[in-house]
């Protein structure tokens, strides 16, 4: 799948009404499937919720996540 670039509509899970936009979009090579941030309605911005995004005219299904993406594996030194 193609992911949602910026500027891209965001709508409800039936692909009816719009609830937000895309601000940035790419392929993610760890997770190896495409990712996407921007700003939905409140209604619709929990974590799991169904949603549509437009890519190349084709409505495709996505999901609200919460940030980030991949968690970081990296270890703090205490100071």
């Amino acid at each position: 799948k193609a992911p949602a670039r910026g500027g891209v509509d965001v709508y409800d899970a039936e692909g009816e009404t719009k609830v937000g936009t895309i601000t940035s979009g790419t392929y993610s090579p760890c997770l190896k499937a495409p990712i996407a941030m921007g700003y939905v309605d409140p209604a619709h911005a929990k974590a799991g919720t169904e949603i549509t995004v437009e890519v190349r005219g084709k409505k495709q299904k996505a999901q609200v996540t919460k940030m980030p993406f991949v968690e970081s594996r990296y270890y703090r030194v205490p100071e």
